[in-house]
């Protein structure tokens, strides 16, 4: 079973006997896109482990929530569904929409790397037949795009990451409750986020990460995974990806460059890594672009 086919959004979907699955697929980097079309029917979600974004393509206007039967859907009205949550649904008539589904870690990492926030203390807000511009226009070009098509995935992929942050800047509070204990201090998250940033390039050590927080490589280990949500080789594995990433969509350097500025030891390990990640090698992102 795929990815994509354990996420219970999906699967709660997929298992109806009106919806109908038009396309799916995973985008790399623990994303995964589908578009789905509906009919007179009704589904819950009990506790996703994914985030889930969902944009109204067409119809939706007979659809609401149970506990909310005041509120209707509409064409280009956006629903935001944590991973956790619980919501049931009633569709009446034609409904067509798409999904973007996220990981917790996936998430996270986004979270630390644009707002310099620990995950632990912030929450995805819930939101039903939201009205966003900017995010509706975003799966609309998601849509319109192949995923199947290895260039045009990474596309997809890159603007999927895009669709995350204005998420984050838009839809992101802080937790309430008491003071979170057993992560990383701010200061020494900022520290450890600019090291790895002006660092990329280097063969990075966790001996040497523990080194700036002055504490042992087991306990660093244990409190960086607590802070950022990843363990550190794969957030520093990550933020190398997504460097690359953007020195192929906005230059011409050489991939044995870009591999080497991003701490890859060759371009062919380095677009082993790519491939994994995002579905394509990086050759097909550049030439997509």
């Amino acid at each position: 079973m795929s990815a994509l086919e354990q996420n219970l959004v999906f699967q709660s979907l997929a298992g109806s006997p009106h919806a109908r699955l038009l396309r799916g697929a995973e985008l790399g980097d623990e994303l995964a896109a589908a578009q789905w079309s509906n009919r007179d029917d009704a589904r819950d979600y009990q506790g996703p482990s994914h985030h889930t974004l969902s944009c109204y393509l067409a119809g939706g206007t007979g659809t609401f929530r149970r506990e909310r039967p005041g509120a209707k859907g509409s064409p280009n009205t956006l629903c935001v569904l944590p991973a956790g949550h619980e919501s049931s649904w009633v569709i009446n008539g034609d409904i067509q929409l798409a999904h973007l589904y996220v990981s917790p870690e996936r998430f996270a990492a986004s979270a630390v790397a644009l707002l310099d926030r620990e995950p632990r203390e912030l929450q995805l807000r819930e939101g039903t037949f939201l009205d966003d511009p900017r995010l509706v226009e975003q799966f609309h070009r998601l849509v319109a795009l192949d995923w199947h098509e290895p260039g045009e995935r990474l596309l997809a992929s890159s603007l999927a990451h895009e669709m995350i942050g204005h998420v984050l800047l838009t839809q992101v509070g802080l937790r309430s409750g008491p003071r979170l204990r057993g992560g990383l201090a701010p200061h020494l998250r900022r520290r450890l986020v600019d090291y790895i940033e002006q660092h990329l390039e280097q063969p990075l050590t966790l001996g040497e990460l523990a080194c700036l927080a002055a504490l042992s490589e087991y306990h660093f280990a244990r409190m960086f995974g607590t802070s950022f949500g990843l363990p550190p080789h794969r957030y520093v594995l990550q933020r190398r990806l997504l460097r690359a990433r953007e020195l192929l969509l906005k230059g011409d350097l050489p991939l044995g460059e870009i591999a080497l500025a991003c701490g890859f030891a060759s371009a062919s390990h380095f677009s082993n890594r790519f491939r994994q990640a995002f579905g394509a090698p990086p050759g097909m992102l550049r030439a997509a672009r």
